[in-house]
Parts: structure tokens; sequence; C-alpha cells
């Protein structure tokens, strides 16, 4: 089958106009064609990884190797078996759609249900994340969801043979391909997508805390805040340093692009001599930059940690996605909540410890949407945490907190049964 062309508009209305009224074809998706096409898109996508491999180089011979969106970008084959068996998870989940969330008859004789039904057409804005479209797609399959894609330049090539892929499937099945609308990459095009409240339902940002922070301030459409992820880890007197040295190692190495990648050490005073020189091996290995306040500069100064540079207040809650990390020292456990709470963008903050008072403590006063004990913050994701795949980490508060999965992609509906009652 040829690949469908994509056209860009001087307008998107059209566009966000034609996925409103495909909306209806999706909320019609009974659970076992969901299911199907979902199982097929995860084979179609593994038999073309070559030419998404292809496409996806044409985005990266674009963007410069240092920069830290470049591992976000990259599509190789293990990412997209990853893909393929996020795809596959996500179709087996329960349908979060349909079901009773609670039904009653009235002394008037009116029988009044509760039930969950799809928001409609999510509105999904993002950066150097190819994944994202796979991802987002998915879910919105799964919960009965239209979706208007909105990708970065960054990954224009991948993205649209992504959709085009996508495509395919729904025609193999069917249904109208306006389900699933990836929009032009015209920056002066995302306000008119802000503003669509006729034809979109929710808004979800994706990326950076400048992204985030536009969308917030020019949407009319509600918003739902996926974070920039400013993550700490506070190693306490008490702690396991062994174990503490392998969290912190994970958190900032394994992949610091992502958003629950560590970004800030806070590290007690009475330990920082000790615990300091344990992590220079691992992040001398992987050249991380570290930005030190005088203590902590002091300590790895006498190790001649050689990428070592005198921290400025600035450097403390930025987010990096990048190998480069702040370290503050404290002096006790109040010193690092304070710290925490000046600079967190609650999304996930850990301790080490084997003080389970001060455990307690931390988890309790610490205002994010995942505290760890003892553990990296890198687990902080949908399919970590059993969900399938997310659309992101939300920060906020009202609607869901956390990864923002396929649970979340549902609304209510009142259903009223009556027998001539008036009021």
């Amino acid at each position: 089958m040829e690949l469908e062309t994509l056209t860009l508009p001087k307008t998107i209305i059209p566009l966000l106009e034609q996925t409103q009224a495909a909306s209806a074809e999706m909320r019609r998706l009974t659970d076992e064609k969901k299911k199907a096409i979902l199982n097929r898109l995860a084979v179609v996508l593994v038999e073309n990884k070559t030419q998404i491999i292809a496409e996806n180089l044409k985005d990266l011979v674009r963007m410069d190797l240092s920069d830290p969106k470049y591992d976000r970008l990259v599509l190789n084959e293990s990412r997209i078996d990853a893909l393929a068996e996020s795809i596959q998870e996500i179709a087996v989940l329960p349908d979060p759609t349909g079901a009773t969330l609670l039904e009653k008859t009235l002394d008037n004789g009116l029988k009044i249900k509760k039930i969950a039904v799809p928001m409609g057409v999510i509105g999904v804005i993002y950066e150097a994340r190819p994944n994202v479209t796979v991802d987002v797609t998915a879910l919105c399959i799964r919960s009965g969801n239209a979706v208007v894609l909105r990708g970065g330049s960054d990954a224009f090539d991948t993205n649209s043979y992504l959709v085009n892929l996508i495509h395919q499937v729904l025609q193999e099945f069917g249904i109208n391909t306006a389900c699933i609308t990836l929009l032009p990459t015209d920056r002066e095009l995302v306000k008119e997508l802000l503003t669509a409240t006729r034809f979109v339902d929710l808004i979800i940002p994706r990326g950076s805390a400048s992204l985030i922070q536009f969308v917030r301030t020019h949407s009319l459409v509600p918003t739902i805040e996926t974070g920039a992820g400013v993550c700490h880890t506070y190693v306490e007197t008490s702690a396991d340093l062994q174990k503490a040295k392998a969290i912190v190692a994970n958190a900032k190495i394994s992949r610091p692009s992502v958003c629950n990648s560590l970004e800030t050490i806070i590290v007690d005073e009475a330990v920082a001599d000790t615990f300091l020189p344990l992590i220079i091996e691992d992040f001398a290995k992987a050249q991380v930059e570290i930005f030190a306040d005088e203590i902590s500069f002091e300590v790895l100064s006498k190790h001649q940690y050689p990428y070592l540079q005198k921290a400025q207040e600035s450097d403390f809650g930025k987010e990096f996605t990048d190998f480069k990390c702040s370290i503050k020292t404290v002096k006790n456990t109040d010193e690092a909540l304070e710290h925490i709470r000046k600079h967190s963008t609650r999304h996930s903050e850990a301790i080490i410890t084997t003080n389970d008072e001060l455990a307690e403590k931390f988890i309790t006063e610490v205002d994010a949407a995942a505290v760890y004990t003892n553990a990296s913050t890198r687990f902080t994701d949908g399919g970590q945490f059993g969900l399938g795949a997310e659309i992101g980490i939300s920060t906020q508060k009202l609607h869901a907190r956390g990864p923002f999965a396929l649970e979340k992609l549902v609304t209510e509906k009142w259903l009223i049964t009556g027998d001539g009652q008036i009021r």
C-alpha cells in the first residue's frame, strides 16, 4: 500500500474539525476491535523497522550530536521493538471506557448511572520524541479517543512516516484516518490549537519547561501539565552508602535526557566526605559534569574529580537533561526538605535512608507526584508502574497526577432513565 502524502495547510481548523467529527467513530469501537487494531499496529512497526530507522536518520542528521534532545530523537531496532511490545501490553489492559462508576434509584423512581467515557479529542504537543507518536496513538485507540499530534520539527520525518503506518492500519480496519491527525510544525499554528475549544477537549504538552509554560499561558482548552523533571535524591546520614552509590548512578547516568533522571544530589554533611568519593568512578566514566556547592566542591577537589565546577544558585532547580548534575550539602533532613520545596518541579523525589522515622517524614512532607525511599527516580514511568505507556508525567493535582496513562484518558457521563417524572 502506498503511503499517503502529508499536506501542510495554512490553518489547522479543518483538520481539527475532521478529527472531532471522526471521534464519534472511535467511541463506537468495540473492545475486541481496539485490541485487534493495536496488535496489528505492533506487527506493522516491526515489519517496517528498516524504513522507520531510515526516516529517523533524516531527522538525526539535522541535529547536533551534543544536543541533549538527540537521545530522545533516536529510534533504533531495540527501541522500535520496545514500542511494539508496549502496544501489545496496552492492548491487553482493561478497556477503561464503559465501566459503571455509580448506579442507584432515587425515591422518585429515576434510575441514575454514572459511566466512564472517552474524553473525545486529545491534543498532544511534544518535541523531539517520536516514541510519543506511537505511545499516544496506542493509548488513545485503547481508550476510544481521537487525537491530534503536534510533534516538533526535529522529528518531522520520523513522525510523518509513523503516522502514515498508523493510517495504513486504520484503513485496514475501515476506520476514518482523521481519528489520528498529525499537525504541521509551523509554530504560528500552535495558538490555533490551543484556542480550538469547539474541537479539542484536552491539551497535553510534553517537553521542556518553556513549552509547558507557553501552553499554560496561552491555552483556552483544559490542559494537563506534564512537567519538567527537576528530580532530587537525598542521601541521609544513616543511608547504606553502597546502595546510595548505585541508586544515584542509575538515576543520573542510565538515561539523563528523560524527565525522571536525577538533576540534584542532596547529601548530609556528615557523610559527604565518605559518600561523594564513591560516585567518582561511575560519574567520571560517563563524564558527568558536576556543579558542586562549597563543601562538596572541596571534597571532590581533594579527589581530583576531572569534571568539576563551583555551583551557582542557578544550577539548582535546573533540568540539565544531560550528563550534568548539581550537588547540595545540608545539615539535616529539614534543610533537605526546604531545598526540595524551593527547587522541585513536583515530579519525582527520593530519600536514601535506613531511618524509618525520617523516611516517613520525607514521604509525608515532600510535595511531588512520586516519592521514593531507597530507589531510583528512573522508575517514574507508566510502563514501569504497570500502566502501559503514558502520555507524560502529570505534575499538577487536578484530574491526574503522576503517569498520565490509559486509566486517566476518560471522563464521566451521567445516564438518567425515567418514566415521566417531572420536577
